[in-house]
């Protein structure tokens, strides 16, 4: 969940992705975060993102919908609040921020999210940073019905100019951080 708008920043290294036909670690220490990213057009991405948390689907849907805490875990995640939806429904406002050589960059977006309990969490840009920006969270019980399978699609589509790689690369090292935060807090509660 967490974002920036890397359109403030002159230049910086880009953190590797995985484009393999499978999902490739992250990183070994904690319980393997897996990403891969797709070019789904010019100017587009589609990053996808699964971990396995040791709890049920329940509690991690808890953490999830917990919208207007989800700044106090979530890294570079600065604000996280429900607006009034015309509909009914849920809206959010998120901003990421990230620090770069003492610096602050930020993006804002503006969601909708449609709640399938326990299984599926979709959200649709409404207005903000990028010209697309809409996914979903999706729950699985693991075979052993003692974990979660959480996996993270994003469809993406940055502003004009904005700089396509180092957005992806950005999102791809913060999707790793937000979802071993969101597994610790699942396990936490």
């Amino acid at each position: 969940m967490a974002i920036f708008n890397p359109d403030r920043i002159a230049s910086q290294p880009i953190a590797p992705t995985m484009a393999s036909p499978g999902l490739a670690p992250s990183g070994p220490a904690q319980p393997q975060v897996s990403i891969r990213t797709e070019s789904s057009g010019q100017h587009q991405r589609r990053i996808l993102a699964a971990t396995e948390i040791a709890t049920s689907p329940e509690r991690v849907w808890q953490v999830l919908t917990d919208y207007d805490n989800l700044a106090s875990f979530i890294p570079n995640l600065s604000l996280s609040q429900r607006l009034r939806h015309p509909q009914g429904g849920i809206r959010l406002e998120q901003i990421g921020s990230q620090c770069f050589l003492s610096l602050r960059f930020c993006a804002r977006v503006v969601i909708d999210m449609v709640e399938e309990f326990p299984h599926r969490l979709k959200f649709t840009l409404v207005e903000g940073d990028f010209r697309q920006f809409q996914g979903e969270w999706r729950l699985q019980s693991a075979s052993t019905g003692l974990a979660t399978y959480l996996s993270y699609e994003l469809r993406l589509a940055p502003a004009w100019g904005m700089p396509i790689a180092l957005i992806e690369g950005h999102i791809c090292q913060d999707l790793t951080r937000n979802l071993q935060a969101i597994r610790d807090r699942a396990l936490t509660l």
